[in-house]
């Protein structure tokens, strides 16, 4: 009888063939898996870099915070540090160090002003610090999805208490911070600390306090 040469029927390939395509969506999916994770590590890594740089730069401008009121551009009269609810930004303040590096015409105090508009946290820069009708402040976004954005104020810091040694006794601190509106061009000494909290969304809330540099 004669003998046929060794093969592979077409039954044995189809199956070959099969395995080594699901070999290939088992890699593929696999693969896929791999770049979501890391893409997705990358955005978190980017989200937290983001939220400490602005942290960076607000906890720059409390450590150099001056009192030096300054007037608005309707000629009213704003203390060194103001703000909560019922201020007209958050928070505004005077600050100190503005680097004049090619000496420039001008102070090295700024003011500076902290809001939220939308889900963003803007943090505004003026030029000068008695401003006129035509001055525009430079903003910044520092982060966005902020949900709330709130203060509190302590006058002074003999009242910095702490609870069972874990919370902040908060019965003496403020919401807002500003001067006796019935005095004409009144200003208020700066706080002693303050405390900001922050609601960002996927985050929750994030809370830092601040004592002020003793004037």
């Amino acid at each position: 009888m004669r003998k046929f040469g060794g093969g592979f029927t077409l039954i044995e390939v189809l199956v070959a063939m099969a395995i080594t395509a699901v070999i290939a969506v088992l890699a593929y999916v696999s693969l896929s898996t791999v770049i979501v994770g890391v893409d997705s590590v990358r955005a978190e890594a980017e989200k937290i870099n983001t939220m400490n740089r602005a942290f960076q730069i607000f906890s720059r401008d409390i450590r150099q915070v001056v009192d030096r009121p300054i007037l608005d551009e309707f000629g009213g009269m704003e203390s060194g540090l103001e703000g909560g609810p019922l201020a007209r930004q958050m928070l505004a303040l005077t600050r100190a160090g503005w680097h004049n590096s090619v000496d420039l015409p001008r102070s090295t105090l700024q003011r500076v002003a902290y809001y939220l508009e939308e889900d963003r946290l803007i943090r505004a820069s003026w030029s000068v610090l008695d401003r006129s009708g035509s001055s525009e402040p430079r903003e910044v976004t520092l982060l966005e999805g902020v949900e709330s954005f709130d203060l509190l104020f302590l006058d002074e810091i003999s009242a910095l208490r702490i609870n069972r040694g874990i919370d902040l006794d908060r019965r003496l601190w403020l919401e807002n911070w500003l001067a006796d509106v019935s005095q004409p061009n009144a200003t208020i000494k700066l706080p002693a600390a303050l405390i900001i909290r922050l609601e960002i969304s996927d985050w929750g809330e994030i809370e830092r306090l601040y004592v002020l540099p003793p004037l």
